[in-house]
């Protein structure tokens, strides 16, 4: 969701090659759920920030960052994961449906998109230590991020790594060790 107005959004989105999920824009009146949630600027923008919200409307989770902050995956994997526990079993690697037959026993697969910072940043980490492994744009290959939202219970997110039978979801080095450890065995 962003403050911005719907041609603002689709441009933003298009300048990038184009998005998996939906955007929302808080536009008029300007910023109304931004302020409810008291993340509005005086200047008319909001912070970074994750709010999580459980089945019943309550909020469970606010975390605020500055506009150039990332915020922590770790952190909000885990207040995720007591709300969902059989989703964060399969976000922490839990074993999936064997891969297609097209794709080689083994080997790992990166599905991820151009834009994504985390995509970049797994891409920089698995090249400077030699990690072999295969990208698939998943923003031009409707198959590939139908299989990789499979992975997620229907969502996409990216990059989402897939090595024989097992799927990490998301970027962080020791998650992607683990798998490739598990799966080297």
């Amino acid at each position: 969701m962003s403050v911005d107005h719907v041609p603002c959004l689709k441009a933003w989105a298009e300048s990038i090659g184009g998005i998996s999920y939906p955007l929302l824009s808080d536009f008029w009146p300007h910023g109304e759920i931004a302020r409810r949630y008291g993340i509005l600027r005086d200047e008319g923008y909001s912070e970074r920030t994750i709010v999580v919200i459980d089945r019943t409307g309550v909020i469970r989770y606010l975390d605020v960052h500055d506009i150039d902050d990332a915020p922590s995956n770790e952190e909000l994997l885990a207040v995720l994961g007591e709300l969902e526990p059989t989703l964060a079993a399969a976000v922490a690697g839990a074993p999936v449906a064997a891969p297609d037959a097209d794709i080689v026993a083994g080997e790992l697969i990166m599905y991820c998109t151009p834009w994504c910072p985390d995509c970049r940043q797994a891409r920089e980490w698995l090249e400077m230590r030699g990690i072999t492994y295969t990208e698939v744009d998943v923003s031009r290959d409707s198959d590939a991020r139908q299989r990789a939202a499979d992975h997620n219970e229907g969502r996409l997110h990216t990059p989402t790594f897939e090595c024989r039978d097992r799927v990490v979801i998301d970027f962080t080095p020791e998650d992607v060790s683990r798998l490739l450890d598990e799966t080297r065995s």
